[in-house]
């Protein structure tokens, strides 16, 4: 009984490393590399917005959820002034509409954020405000590798999200070793 105990909690730490392990992630600049996550959303809101300047914010969080790049099951909140997801510290004013759009299971690094300005709030002073303000590292176990801030008019586009979805290799099947001390 000792040792199936024994064995249980050694694989249970062995997943508990692997999934708080973070590997070096610096991206390579070239022309002929694919679009990130978050460079494909960001063209995706650019091109609904110009198609449709009238999209309400929920509407275009719920569009850019459909686009197949996303690979999770995601939902869309709308979210008032003051402090939000991402940003740490910092309350985040100066809307008159937002929405929040993101994965459904909390482990994956992604937040995204759509912004409807007040009349006579400065979007790049706003824009800089969610760079400064955005904490890559806010979910636990995990970091976002990449955050984008772009805007059309008085609607703003936020994402802190992962380059890509693509799965990494499976760590080291270390349970055969486990077993056999």
């Amino acid at each position: 009984m000792r040792k199936i105990i024994a064995v249980l909690l050694a694989a249970l730490m062995v997943f508990a490393l692997v999934a708080c392990g973070k590997e070096d992630t610096t991206p390579v600049t070239s022309d002929s590399q694919p679009a990130t996550v978050g460079t494909t959303l960001s063209a995706d809101f650019m091109e609904k917005i110009t198609a449709n300047p009238e999209m309400t914010a929920q509407e275009m969080a719920d569009a850019l959820l459909t686009n197949p790049i996303i690979q999770f099951a995601g939902a869309s909140m709308p979210v008032e002034q003051g402090l939000l997801m991402g940003f740490d510290e910092t309350e985040i004013k100066g809307f008159k509409e937002g929405v929040m759009f993101a994965p459904m299971i909390g482990a994956i690094p992604f937040v995204g954020y759509i912004f409807v300005l007040e009349d006579g709030t400065d979007v790049a002073a706003f824009e800089e405000t969610l760079k400064t303000s955005a904490n890559p590292r806010w979910n636990i176990c995990t970091e976002a590798e990449e955050t984008i801030v772009t805007s059309s008019g008085n609607t703003v586009f936020f994402v802190m999200c992962p380059m890509s979805f693509e799965e990494e290799a499976p760590a080291e099947d270390m349970t055969d070793e486990i077993i056999a001390e």
